[in-house]
């Protein structure tokens, strides 16, 4: 064979080569394909077998006794974790209920039915109907509890000791690059009804009324610290320096820092670390910094989100009493640290939680 049909063969071989290869990808795009739409199509068919409706007048009974994918849904909590919860507010003086001629709310009926106030948004008619109970009845269960879980705030929400911050200050790093970091420091509105007292104060530079949450959060998304209450009016900066953190930061910080946003710089806080702002002359030092900042950030950011996400209660708050309002919110924030870490990925948003709108942005507001 002369040299000439040698040349011609390998590329001809070559060629062939070629062919089979695209030829072989193109199967294997068809045939992922095809499986993520199977995959897609059985998880489809198995959340709708799964999906049940609690239907009013269901056994309170029963409702213990759903699947784990089901009672996680209703009521935004895996079993053992109701289980526990149960177990410490029966521990915390939470008791049977006995009313003269009324049949008594028993604990895990009474824990069942604050769950589910927190999970959802309806109102204490549907709740009543629900777990068959009057709507007095509903309503004092759930001031009840409300107490009641208020008392463990220590058993939920705790500042960490110095091998927590060594631990959380070593993810930061990780996760953003900045050293001595061991939490991140934001807020958020929770919408209300106007309040009988100072209306005004709690209107909020969105044009709604509420109340706020400050929250510093560990690299995990957990709460460190909590201060609710605030009127939907105040900043941030304000609302730190009202805060019973702000009294004794130096010893909780020591040398460490925590993560703010723009709404603390320039204000004085040595312990907050805070990206400079745009209008200044940024280098790219400034810029890289912001933007370590700001994937820190991104810890508080997705808290809040699943906070109002999983507790629907905090989406808007139809009440007057702003100490009610407080303990609801606290409440919410046990909740959040007590469920962290387990059943994160939400149905609705799997991507993850997004805000709801609510930040504490730093706008002027002007004085009525």
């Amino acid at each position: 064979m002369d040299a000439s049909k040698k040349v011609f063969l390998v590329v001809a071989l070559s060629e062939y080569k070629q062919l089979l290869d695209k030829y072989s990808l193109h199967l294997k795009k068809n045939s992922e394909e095809d499986e993520r739409r199977r995959r897609i199509l059985i998880s489809t068919i198995l959340r709708s077998r799964q999906q049940v409706i609690l239907k009013t007048g269901t056994a309170w009974e029963e409702m213990q006794n759903m699947d784990e994918r089901t009672f996680s849904r209703h009521f935004r909590v895996s079993k053992p974790q109701f289980e526990y919860l149960a177990m410490k507010l029966q521990v915390s003086g939470l008791e049977k209920e006995h009313c003269q001629g009324l049949a008594p709310v028993p604990v895990t009926k009474k824990v069942l039915m604050f769950l589910w106030y927190m999970s959802n948004q309806s109102s204490f008619k549907e709740m009543s109907e629900t777990f068959e109970v009057s709507q007095s009845t509903a309503h004092r269960v759930i001031s009840e509890v409300l107490n009641t879980v208020c008392t463990l705030g220590p058993t939920f929400v705790s500042w960490p000791d110095a091998c927590e911050k060594a631990a959380s200050a070593a993810a930061f790093h990780r996760l953003c690059g900045l050293r001595d970091v061991i939490g991140a420091i934001d807020g958020c509105h929770i919408r209300v009804q106007r309040p009988p007292v100072r209306g005004g104060d709690y209107m909020n530079c969105k044009s709604y009324y509420s109340v706020l949450l400050q929250g510093i959060v560990d690299d995990r998304g957990r709460f460190l610290d909590i201060f609710a209450g605030p009127p939907g009016r105040v900043d941030d900066t304000t609302m730190l320096r009202a805060s019973s953190f702000y009294d004794g930061w130096q010893e909780k910080m020591g040398e460490y820092r925590l993560l703010g946003d723009g709404a603390y710089t320039g204000h004085g806080f040595p312990f907050v670390v805070s990206p400079r702002s745009e209008s200044e002359n940024l280098t790219e030092a400034d810029e890289l910094r912001n933007c370590r900042i700001g994937r820190g950030m991104a810890v508080a950011e997705e808290a809040f989100g699943r906070l109002k996400c999983k507790w629907r209660r905090l989406r808007d708050l139809r009440n007057t009493r702003i100490d009610a309002v407080v303990m609801t919110v606290m409440a919410a924030c046990f909740l959040h640290n007590m469920c962290n870490g387990t059943l994160e990925i939400c149905q609705e948003h799997p991507q993850g939680c997004p805000r709801q709108g609510d930040e504490n942005e730093e706008i002027i507001c002007l004085t009525v």
